[in-house]
């Protein structure tokens, strides 16, 4: 039987203490100002304890069977639409094959971004938003990923697969929801991508033919560095 993965989001203030134990500590005053807290918010209700093939939906595994498809479409939409140079200009983010050994990232505090490829013709062909805050926590056994704020939220685990590539299962949770549905039980709110490691610190997490229409989202991790005092 497939096993489904609970995942909670710890949000609330009163909640992020408890969220904290056995975690990345909170920063100092300085980076509280500069962001919000970064606390894990992915909490199991079952460790996941064999790999992600055991929870995988059917769905969503042949998405990952068709990454390299997706890649492909996306970066073919966006330089026909004419974001050629803004391609090259991210360097290793969209190179399909920049992926390096240690693909998984440490715990901490990121900041983070997203890419968009291939989710229309013309200018929907190519999108770039404001970098965010995410977090990655330990959680058993797993690491654990979250977007901090913003009206969406997604939440997940990272689960081993290869040296130079993690497979990342989880689901979407929304502003002023108390926790997001486990994987597999919305199949609108699945998420499935891959996580690699593209240079000395820096992160992507790869989420191919998304439920919002795109061939390829890109969200890019980078250690938060916290200003100095």
């Amino acid at each position: 039987m497939r096993r489904v993965l609970g995942i909670a989001a710890c949000i609330a203030p009163a909640l992020l203490a408890a969220c904290q134990t056995n975690r990345t500590p909170a920063p100092g005053p300085a980076a509280t100002r500069a962001a919000p807290l970064p606390s894990p918010a992915v909490a199991a209700a079952a460790q996941p304890t064999l790999g992600w093939r055991d929870a995988v939906e059917p769905e969503d595994h042949d998405r990952l069977d068709r990454l390299d498809a997706a890649w492909a479409e996306g970066l073919a939409m966006a330089r026909r639409a004419g974001f050629g140079r803004a391609i090259a200009d991210l360097g290793a983010l969209l190179d399909p094959a920049a992926a390096l050994p240690r693909p998984d990232p440490p715990p901490g505090p990121y900041r983070c971004r997203v890419v968009r490829l291939g989710a229309g013709t013309g200018a929907r062909a190519f999108a770039a938003y404001p970098a965010y805050f995410c977090h990655v926590a330990v959680d058993g056994t797993e690491l654990a990923f979250t977007k901090q704020g913003g009206s969406e939220l997604p939440a997940g685990y990272i689960w081993k697969e290869g040296e130079t590539r993690s497979v990342f299962l989880g689901t979407m949770m929304f502003a002023g929801e108390a926790a997001p549905p486990a994987y597999g039980e919305v199949a609108e709110r699945n998420l499935v991508g891959v996580v690699e490691r593209i240079g000395p610190l820096r992160y992507r997490l790869v989420l191919p033919w998304t439920r919002a229409g795109a061939r390829i989202d890109v969200i890019e991790l980078v250690p938060y560095v916290p200003p100095e005092l």
